[in-house]
């Protein structure tokens, strides 16, 4: 029985993909699963195996066509059997009816074809450019690239941008080497004898973290050198509608995408300049441990990095004028995390606002209301403010929005064929939807007309233990809602595997409609919580209910996920 080889469908937005050549020729004999041809997508590249043993009778397709997924390219069969022949459309069995649901289901109908993607070459030197090298202006000149425009990046330090270089990846190297650092600690717990105390070596730290920053950056150059993408290292600005002037050298580009990220926020504090006074960027370059930090702000920044200094060995205090630590995030988060760094020993104080920092003896001394906080360093986590240095000429007539740019939601500014992704616009200043934003732009700019939907982006926070959460808190659903929803909690001392595991703190928390079931927000503190927020961030994203969660999907068993699925169980009132 002859076997149908189809084009697959690895996504939902997937529509076509392109054949970059096939390994077999007609007449070869195949194996299951062995690969016979490499595909394009629109994200990767790839091989497809064979779906059945046999000998290749058909092909279809040829090498460099573009078919729509789940066309059929080819037979495999036995020697001498007869196979279709090749019909104008697809061959498969509804096919084409499959394809226009699947379609339906997506977050857009319309497609880029390679062949109708807007040149600008004629009259430009590139047809898209993209100020600054972060996880927005990377992502998105590689999805421009790989649609067929001629693209140019510009990055005036080292590409990955801040993201990479000095703040998400470099904060998360060290919190793993305190993450480490307190499982050692604890390991007696778990049966294991230790003979000395583990101390953590701030050098080493430094340089593993600076090899994976290499390794990384490594990996952006290549991805930008493989997909044609002219990279310039100069600091950029808009020179005009069409225009970047980089290191004296003006560049024209038909459309062009601003990625230029921000920079750490400096609160008017008397005394700030002091020089054992840092930002987030600079705290990550010291060599040497302090014996006293104090953090200014209790939000993401503050919190991450004070749980690894005070993992490595400093005293640290907290100090946040507002209320509680964590703003935005869901009070039963807050207080859980406030009572894990409480539990590690850092001092917080909230509602305490800071007056100037002065000198004493040559170490800053943080004055407050409250009184005052002699210290070693001084961390400023108050937040980031947008880097608008890439506006140039065009500063006074770009609109803007607050301290951002304004951007409707196809990421367009106020002036025709100028877009704004990242941190830049304000819109969420996390770096996987500055890469999904810029990605939108980059289609918009060469023909799509698609909007940036970033409701259900997951939140993370790197502590010990975790937290992330997406979607409403249930301050904002009851807002919205009133009463008509429903909660449900559970907690992983209850789990199985983190038990096993001696990880019993912390819990989900799911916040659902009362009348149809729909998944409005979840919560989670706990181990793994930033790797097991990706599930219910992707069935919100699909609209699946609790209903559907309890009852349809089966979770693997012993795993922390169960915890979520026992959330919404309590939701609905059938916890076990």
């Amino acid at each position: 029985m002859a076997v149908e080889i189809i084009m697959p469908k690895n996504s939902m937005t997937m529509e076509e993909g392109k054949i970059i050549r096939w390994l077999k020729e007609t007449g070869d004999a195949v194996a299951f699963e062995e690969p016979i041809m490499e595909i394009e997508t629109e994200k990767i590249s790839m091989e497809c195996e064979a779906p059945a043993s046999g000998i290749l009778l058909a092909k279809y397709y040829g090498d460099g066509d573009t078919v729509p997924v789940l066309t059929v390219l080819g037979y495999i069969s036995q020697a001498g059997e007869k196979v279709p022949e090749k019909t104008s459309g697809a061959s498969r069995k509804n096919t084409q009816e499959q394809a226009s649901a699947a379609a339906d289901m997506g977050p857009h109908k319309e497609k880029i074809d390679f062949g109708t993607v807007q040149k600008n070459t004629e009259k430009y030197d590139f047809d898209i450019a993209f100020i600054g090298g972060g996880p927005a202006g990377y992502s998105g000149a590689i999805k421009a690239a790989r649609l067929g425009a001629k693209t140019i990046l510009f990055e005036r330090d080292k590409l990955g941008g801040t993201c990479l270089n000095r703040d998400c990846i470099p904060a998360k190297a060290y919190l793993k080497s305190a993450e480490c650092l307190l499982s050692i600690r604890k390991s007696g717990d778990l049966g294991i004898d230790l003979k000395g105390e583990a101390e953590a070596n701030l050098s080493k730290i430094y340089q593993r973290k600076e090899n994976v920053i290499q390794n990384l950056r490594n990996s952006v150059a290549r991805l930008m050198k493989s997909n044609s993408v002219t990279v310039i290292n100069a600091d950029a600005a808009l020179g005009g509608n069409h225009e970047i002037n980089a290191g004296g050298t003006l560049y024209s580009a038909g459309k062009i995408i601003l990625c230029s990220g921000s920079r750490p926020g400096l609160p008017p504090i008397k005394g700030i300049e002091h020089p054992d006074v840092l930002t987030s960027d600079a705290i990550l370059e010291m060599r040497e441990m302090p014996e006293r930090l104090c953090i200014i702000g209790g939000g993401i920044i503050g919190c991450e990095l004070g749980c690894a200094f005070r993992a490595f060995g400093s005293a640290v205090i907290i100090l946040e004028a507002l209320p509680h630590i964590l703003p935005g995030m869901d009070d039963s988060v807050v207080n859980a995390i406030g009572k894990s760094l409480t539990g590690l020993g850092i001092d917080i104080k909230t509602g305490i606002k800071v007056q100037r920092i002065e000198d004493m003896d040559g170490k800053p001394s943080v004055v407050t209301e409250s009184g005052a906080f002699p210290c070693d360093k001084v961390l400023i986590a108050t937040g980031r403010v947008p880097d608008l240095s890439c506006l140039g000429i065009l500063k006074d007539k770009i609109k803007p929005d607050r301290a951002f740019v304004a951007v409707n939601d196809r990421m367009e500014t106020s002036i025709n064929g100028i877009y704004a992704a990242e941190d830049v616009n304000g819109k969420l200043m996390l770096a996987h939807a500055a890469s999904r934003m810029a990605e939108i732009a980059a289609e918009n700019a060469l023909g799509a007309d698609r909007a940036c939907n970033l409701k259900d982006t997951p939140s993370c926070l790197y502590t010990i233990p975790e937290a992330a959460c997406v979607g409403l808190t249930e301050t904002e659903a009851r807002e919205q809602y009133g009463n008509d929803i429903v909660t449900g909690q559970a907690a992983f001392s209850a789990n199985a595997r983190a038990l096993a595991s001696g990880e019993p703190e912390g819990f989900v928390r799911v916040i659902a409609g009362k009348q149809y079931g729909e998944l409005l927000g979840v919560h989670i503190t706990g181990t793994a919580a930033t790797e097991m927020i990706a599930l219910p961030a992707a069935l919100m994203s699909c609209e699946i209910t609790v209903y559907e969660v309890v009852n349809d999907i089966i979770h693997a068993h012993p795993a922390y996920g169960e915890v979520f699925l026992e959330a919404c169980a309590a939701a609905l009132r059938t916890v076990l």
